[in-house]
């Protein structure tokens, strides 16, 4: 049987199926994360009142930090799955920054929008 990546499944041993069910889990996490983000900026693009400027880039905002924080969390299940496999520290979490950032961005920007409206 081979499984999807090979990068990660050929690394190390098989590890605990505990460890690898809660980083898919986290995995799953991120992705509704990134979902309900990217949907945030649909609607919000969609249901715009005036189609200012400042909304649209509200909505792109949300759509980039969605796609940021899928693509992210893609990369850090492979790095996680491969340090569970080879024995090694879990990395960093690093995308959290990244939506944190983004997210906090995207607020001080639809504040400004509801205070300009």
């Amino acid at each position: 049987m081979t499984r999807w990546p090979r990068s990660v499944y050929e690394a190390g041993d098989e590890p605990d199926p505990r460890f690898s069910l809660a980083n898919e889990r986290t995995f799953l996490a991120w992705l509704r994360t990134s979902l309900a983000l990217m949907a945030g900026g649909v609607a919000f693009a969609a249901l715009g009142p005036t189609g200012d400027v400042l909304e649209l880039v509200v909505a792109l905002a949300l759509l980039v930090t969605g796609i940021t924080c899928s693509l992210s969390a893609l990369q850090h299940w492979i790095a996680c799955e491969r340090a569970l496999r080879t024995n090694q520290p879990l990395p960093s979490p690093w995308m959290a920054a990244v939506l944190g950032i983004g997210l906090g961005i995207t607020g001080v920007l639809a504040c400004v929008l509801v205070l300009s409206s």
